[in-house]
């Protein structure tokens, strides 16, 4: 059952009441947490490299390709937290590419013994950030 008061909707959800604004409230601290993270990719490949480097640190160019990538859609994603409905493209980007980029390093990762780290490192992470950023950027959608 969806109900309005002013500005606050709220969606009955059994015996619990979600409101709207707390979930954007919420979302804008998890792009920025998410956003922070990525930028952060290259530091964490140093920390514990089985889980987020390729190829036993083999081809440095694709490395470097992908830690540039993620930073600047780290940088987006903080951007993004001060206006989450003004970039609901680029959160849903966020959510799709995430789960596209789990499920394709999940299959490669079980078929290459070598890299079977990655199945306890990025691969449940980028499944975290999807889930996170999903479910909270549901609100506006629902709320309206």
């Amino acid at each position: 059952m969806l109900w309005s008061y002013g500005k606050i909707t709220a969606l009955d959800l059994g015996e619990r009441l979600v409101i709207a604004a707390d979930k954007e409230k919420f979302l804008k601290i998890a792009l920025r947490i998410f956003g922070v993270i990525f930028l952060l990719v290259y530091p964490l490949a140093i920390v514990w490299p089985s889980g987020w480097v390729w190829h036993g640190g083999e081809g440095v160019y694709y490395y470097q390709m992908i830690v540039g990538i993620y930073a600047v859609l780290g940088i987006f994603l903080i951007i993004a937290a001060n206006n989450p409905s003004a970039h609901r493209s680029l959160i849903s980007f966020t959510v799709w590419s995430s789960i596209v980029h789990a499920i394709i390093m999940a299959v490669q990762a079980l078929g290459d013994e070598n890299e079977t780290g990655h199945l306890v490192g990025d691969v449940p992470a980028l499944l975290v950030v999807a889930a996170v950023l999903w479910y909270f950027s549901s609100a506006k959608a629902s709320a309206t």
